[in-house]
Parts: C-alpha cells; sequence; structure tokens
C-alpha cells in the first residue's frame, strides 16, 4: 500500500506548538539544543528497538545547519544512516510532480484549469463525470479519482510503458464525489499528473524531474529509479511485527506509482530541495519556479480533516506560524518535509520503518520545529 491516508492525516495533524518566544535562538543555539536535547532521545527509541534508523536535517537562514543519521541502514547490519543515506520517500515524492506541473504552467504547456483529458485524451473513468476533473482539482486531491490499496510492489514495473498502462487502467473505476465538490485523497491523481508531464514534455516522467529539478538543484544522490539508486546508500525497509523490527520482504517499488512515491532522496539533497523552496524558487543562481508560482502552490485550494491543501503542499498555521509540509508512508518508510517560510527554516526527518502503528518520527520532527522557535521539544 503507498502513502497511507490515515497515516498521512496522523502526521499533518501532529505539528502542534505552545506561545513562542518573541526572540527566536540563533542557529549555534539551535544547533547545541537539538544535540542536548533531541538526540538523546532519538538514540534511546533506536536503543529500546522501535527505530532501525532515522535521519533529520534543519535548514535555517539558507544553510543545512543540522544532518545526522541515527541507527543503521539494514538491522543485523553495520551500515550506520548519515545524511546521505537514500530513503523511499513516499508521498513527498507529489510535491515534485506539482513543481514540474508548474514549470509545464509557466512555460505554457499546461492550463490549470484545463480538463484532464485535454492532455490525456485516452483517460476514462466508469462515469461521465471524470471528463470534468482539471489538473488543479488533480493537484490538489479534490478531483474524486478514487485511491487505490494494491500497488503490487510485490510485482514491481521496469518498463517505461508502466505508467501509461496503469492510467489506462484506471477506466473501470468510478469517482468517488462530483471533481472539486471536496478533498479525497487520491494517489492515482498523482499518477496521472505524471502521465500528462510525460506526454506533455515528450520525456518519460522520471527523466523530466531529473532534467528539470533533481540535476538543475544539485540533487546529485537523488533518483526516482530505484536502479539508478546507489546500493551503498540505500536504506531497507522495516516492519514493527509482534513487537520486534524485522526487514520487508518488498521493498515499495513500481514505475507505474513512480509520480506518487517513489522519490530516493537524502538530507544532503532534501535540504537542497527546501532551501529553494524557501528562496522563492531559486538555489545558486537556478531558478526552479516563479516566487508567484510558489504561492500559488502555496494558497489553500480545500479543506482537509486537518488542514488544508493547495497544490500537492498541505498548509497549517498555529499560533502565528505557517507551515507547509508534505509526509509520506509507504511499507518500511516515512518521510515529513515541514517549510516555515515566514521564519525562514524547515525540517526533514525520514525513518527506514513503516507500518500500521504510530511511529516517532513526527514527534522528533516536531520537537526540532520547537527547538528552532525557541521551546521546549518535549512538553509535559
Amino acid at each position: 500500500m503507498a502513502a497511507r491516508p490515515a497515516v498521512l492525516t496522523w502526521l499533518l495533524a501532529s505539528i502542534v506548538l505552545a506561545q513562542t518566544t518573541p526572540t527566536p535562538p540563533t542557529s549555534e543555539a539551535v544547533l547545541a539544543r537539538l544535540r542536548t536535547d533531541l538526540e538523546p532521545a532519538i538514540n534511546s527509541e533506536i536503543k529500546q528497538g522501535h527505530l532501525p534508523g532515522l535521519v533529520i536535517g534543519v535548514v535555517k537562514s539558507g544553510r543545512l545547519i543540522y544532518a545526522q543519521g541515527f541507527g543503521v541502514r539494514k538491522i543485523g547490519e553495520s551500515s550506520p544512516t548519515t545524511s546521505r543515506s537514500l530513503f523511499h520517500m513516499a508521498s513527498v515524492t507529489k510535491t515534485f510532480v506539482a513543481t514540474a506541473v508548474m514549470q509545464l504552467v509557466e512555460s505554457g504547456k499546461i492550463d490549470l484549469e484545463a480538463p484532464l483529458i485535454r492532455y490525456l485524451p485516452y483517460f476514462r473513468l466508469a462515469d461521465e463525470r471524470y471528463r470534468a476533473i482539471t489538473i488543479r482539482q488533480m493537484l490538489s486531491h479534490s478531483s474524486g479519482i478514487p485511491d487505490v490499496d494494491d500497488y503490487h510492489w510485490d510485482k514491481p514495473e521496469f518498463d517505461d510503458g508502466a505508467l501509461e498502462r496503469y492510467v489506462r487502467s484506471l477506466a473501470t473505476k468510478k469517482p468517488i464525489f462530483a471533481p472539486g465538490a471536496k478533498f479525497g485523497y487520491s494517489n492515482p491523481a498523482y499518477e496521472t499528473l505524471g502521465d500528462v508531464i510525460a506526454k506533455v514534455s515528450g520525456e518519460t516522467f522520471e527523466d523530466y524531474v531529473q532534467h528539470n529539478i533533481l540535476t538543475p538543484l544539485g540533487m546529485k544522490d537523488s533518483t526516482l529509479l530505484l536502479r539508478e539508486a546507489n546500493p551503498q546508500l540505500l536504506t531497507s525497509p522495516h516492519l514493527l511485527q509482534r513487537g520486534r523490527l524485522v526487514v520487508s520482504k518488498v521493498f515499495p517499488y513500481n514505475r507505474a506509482h513512480a509520480p506518487s512515491s517513489t522519490l530516493y532522496s537524502n538530507i544532503d539533497d532534501m535540504s537542497r530541495w527546501a532551501i529553494a523552496n524557501l528562496n522563492g524558487g531559486e538555489l545558486d543562481g537556478k531558478r526552479m519556479l516563479k516566487r508567484e508560482t510558489l504561492d500559488t502552490m502555496w494558497r489553500p485550494v480545500i479543506d482537509a480533516p486537518t488542514s488544508r491543501v493547495g497544490l500537492s503542499w498541505f498548509t497549517k498555521e498555529d499560533r502565528g506560524h505557517r507551515f507547509v509540509l508534505c509526509a509520506g508512508a509507504d511499507v518500511g518508510f516515512e518521510s515529513l518535509v515541514v517549510l516555515a517560510p515566514d521564519d525562514a527554516f524547515a525540517v526533514i526527518g525520514m525513518i527506514n520503518r513503516g507500518d500500521d502503528s504510530a511511529t516517532p518520527l513526527n514527534g522528533f520532527v516536531n520537537a526540532a520545529i520547537r527547538i528552532v522557535l525557541g521551546r521546549d521539544p518535549f512538553p509535559k
């Protein structure tokens, strides 16, 4: 199963703060408190056998000030996780899909208000309402395209045609509501957007993202293709079964679901992604998106159960602080990226454990946010 909505809702709901101090601490003070207050708690979780590995990074004022790995890439082996260890990012991938779409909007090749079938004439659902689905509705999880339960991680596809085949297979599905009527998390909507990117650009989805986002931003270790991920950096997926960690028998990869799930990245690379977004779409003189385009992506389109949704990004406000975030959860992995654009910082966390039970990832990311804002990381 990919990008489980229930887990995502829990992750997104849990970014909660107390009243902050008037003057945020310096980067040096933040770094010291991350080491003295946060690291012991993480090490304790790993020592107790609750986590195989965790990485966390903090970006502040345009630079990565903290990047630390804990635990191992695979239980039973000694390879430690580091800031370069690669994790399956799950639904965090969707923010890259949205960025690619918005690049094509900027170049005049896609219209957000246009019907999907303008770009994919072969797209069908088993209900004529599909004809009215727009690109904006798909990006904001308000298209009515139903979610899916089985991602066939145990039967991975690796060929260039996998994505289009999957999109064509949706013809037997019925919309769960009228397009634009409400929020309904949809992984298949993002697979379909990936196919739109491929058809409009003339490249495969993965090649477009590599050429227009990952390479320009200097995300040197990141890839959407599992076979191109450096095996010396890649972490293994784990599950908690009967109270003990085990390596998952399947790795969550299927090229049919690349747009919803299959970015492999690390703290070093994701910090560059965060900085580019916080910096109005530019990094090292290379522009990813216009600043006003990012504003559009972060502007709420529809309400979700615990937050509001823009174009792929979820948004929350708490006591005067605005958070723009995305979370990922697949078999054996969880990830969380939180941007605080008005406060000029970001926190990124990843673990190589993901199952139906709650994990400590969100608590540690939330603790790091509170430290950056000068508060107690673990309030009583």
